[in-house]
């Protein structure tokens, strides 16, 4: 037996994830989706904070900052991920991962920081205003054989291809 696995195998990873797409559905009446979440613990964290000013925003008489069925999808992505990585032998705490310390070298946690919070920020921004994150509209919407749903993955693959080709092509360190 090995020391150490790469993973799950992807087949049996997307066998599981469309599983739960189902079930979700089946039991639950719910698709996919995961910004709203993040919106709602932003509510409480403010609620906590200023209860007066979460009351006035509009905003959030339409989104309740409230704990959902959302919320706690999102709870069991990190348990999920984390049960995946222990199970495969694979769980390693990293503040830079060996791709971008190849890049831009080990000592670029600060880089790293910056351009990961700027990249959810503009992540959240579009999947705010596309009403729905890329789980939403792309996992959700291909289940129901949408047409939107299909070219939204194609979309966020190709963002992502481009991004990556982007960030760790070429250059200096």
């Amino acid at each position: 037996m090995r020391d150490k696995d790469d993973g799950w195998s992807p087949y049996v990873a997307g066998a599981l994830s469309g599983l739960v797409g189902v079930l979700s559905v089946w039991l639950s009446g719910h698709y996919f989706g995961a910004s709203t979440s993040f919106v709602r613990t932003a509510g409480m964290i403010e609620r906590l904070l200023g209860p007066d000013h979460v009351a006035r925003l509009e905003y959030f008489a339409k989104i309740a900052p409230r704990i959902d069925w959302q919320w706690m999808f999102v709870v069991g992505i990190f348990f999920g991920a984390l049960v995946s990585a222990l199970t495969s032998r694979s769980f390693k705490l990293q503040g830079v991962p060996d791709m971008w310390a190849e890049r831009f070298g080990p000592r670029s946690t600060g880089k790293r920081a910056v351009i990961a919070f700027g990249g959810g920020v503009v992540a959240m921004f579009g999947a705010r205003l596309a009403d729905g994150c890329p789980s939403g509209h792309g996992l959700s919407g291909s289940l129901q054989l949408a047409v939107s749903g299909f070219i939204a993955l194609v979309c966020f693959f190709l963002g992502g291809i481009l991004s990556a080709r982007w960030i760790y092509s070429g250059g200096n360190k």
